[in-house]
């Protein structure tokens, strides 16, 4: 019988950031975007990656783009917030990068400028030097088993339409037999071993290394996130693996299209108006592993409605925090763990984010049992190899069939700079 308690659609809440997305537009963390930014996938942002050289004196900035080129009537920018308090930044620098319709790419920040030919192999650099860029396609550093995560969730959604019970703040409490049967089945593909959906899939990216001078001006601590944008206005948005798609999914597809559409024109600055809808959705996160309140930042001493909303708050802002104050770089939310949580193992590893960590467990791991591991879709590498420290880092394009997928309209946009 199905539970009372619970309009129909909430279900929607654990299968719409994999169940219902078309396989086209499943390639990113970035995955499920609105009408507008579906309109066009050259102005779809897929993820955003930033970390600090080995050398401790550069930063190095990734932007994919679902759609395989570039539009010569959208800007693509960085935005990088400086400061020396963690959550409190004060001074902002931005990368911007333009394309013409004969192959050509002009970047800048500050006073740096470099221009120079889209797919040049070693990317093109300003006069002094300090500003670096790579724009092209390569593959996609980003690794998911999707098949396995529809599976978990389809096993969600069937316990709660057929009465699993829901508390105050969203958490359902499902029986044991549940939760075995949904890290069964997020682990697989296929009934076989975990496979990476987005295996093959190549989409265009910008890849930028900088003089750290010309961003942390405001202090060590660095806020990322990047966006598209038209002389009409901002289209997407992105900062932290996951956020901003996975966490606004309303009970209906139509209200969850308005309010990303919201979302995507608001800037980091205005992300307390999304606090209230993230929070709804991080109490059905942490039913995952079956435990109430152990969800990381989960305050079990709180008023009832309120025990996810120091989370929530923290995840609405969804800037991609760097201490580029240190060359080490080995821990997706390494910045807040080590401010929020007292990790002082942490507090000298850079953070942010490098294209081999493992971001879907991690992020996945921390909302639903507060750790690093507790969520396991099989898959914990590329099926490249990438590195960190040998530009354009990203691992160049071999075949640019997406594994397992059908082709998209991102591979036949008009105006397409590589096929």
């Amino acid at each position: 019988m199905r539970n009372p308690r619970l309009p129909l659609t909430i279900a929607s809440l654990f299968v719409t950031a994999i169940s219902f997305l078309p396989v086209s537009s499943a390639y990113a963390s970035d995955h499920l975007d609105t009408p507008t930014v579906a309109a066009d996938p050259r102005a779809d942002i897929g993820d955003i990656y930033a970390w600090t050289s080995t050398d401790g004196h550069h930063m190095n900035l990734v932007m994919t783009i679902v759609g395989h080129s570039f539009s010569d009537a959208i800007g693509y920018t960085f935005h990088i917030d400086s400061g020396k308090v963690f959550g409190a930044t004060s001074r902002t620098n931005d990368v911007t990068c333009r394309f013409s319709a004969s192959y050509t790419a002009d970047c800048t920040v500050a006073d740096e400028h470099a221009a120079g030919m889209v797919d040049a192999a070693e990317g093109f650099a300003s006069h002094s030097g300090r500003l670096r860029v790579f724009a092209g396609r390569r593959d996609d550093p980003f690794f998911n088993n999707v098949k396995g995560s529809r599976s978990a969730f389809d096993v969600a959604a069937r316990a709660l339409e057929h009465g699993t019970p829901v508390d105050a703040d969203g958490f359902p409490q499902f029986d044991a037999a549940t939760v075995a049967s949904i890290r069964r089945e997020w682990h697989q593909t296929d009934g076989g071993p975990g496979r990476n959906f987005l295996a093959g899939w190549t989409p265009a990216c910008i890849v930028v290394t900088l003089d750290l001078g010309l961003v942390n001006s405001g202090g060590p601590l660095i806020a990322v996130w990047g966006e598209t944008a038209s002389p009409h206005g901002r289209i997407d948005r992105a900062g932290r693996p996951l956020t901003g798609n996975a966490l606004l999914s309303p009970l209906d597809e139509a209200k969850g299209d308005r309010l990303k559409e919201r979302y995507n024109r608001a800037e980091p600055a205005r992300a307390a108006q999304f606090i209230g809808d993230i929070q709804r959705t991080l109490g059905l996160y942490d039913g995952y592993d079956g435990v109430r309140g152990n969800q990381w930042l989960a305050d079990t001493h709180a008023a009832p409605g309120m025990r996810y909303r120091r989370l929530a708050t923290l995840l609405a802002d969804d800037r991609l925090w760097v201490n580029s104050a240190s060359a080490r770089c080995t821990q997706l939310f390494a910045v807040e763990l080590a401010h929020l949580s007292g990790r002082r193992d942490l507090a000298a590893d850079c953070g942010g984010r490098t294209p081999n960590y493992d971001a879907s467990n991690i992020y996945r791991s921390l909302l639903a049992a507060g750790n690093l591991d507790g969520i396991d879709d099989g898959v914990h590498h590329d099926d490249r190899t990438h590195s960190m420290t040998r530009f354009p880092f990203l691992a160049a394009e071999v075949d640019s069939t997406p594994a397992y997928a059908a082709p998209s309209a991102a591979s036949s946009a008009s105006a397409d700079y590589h096929e």
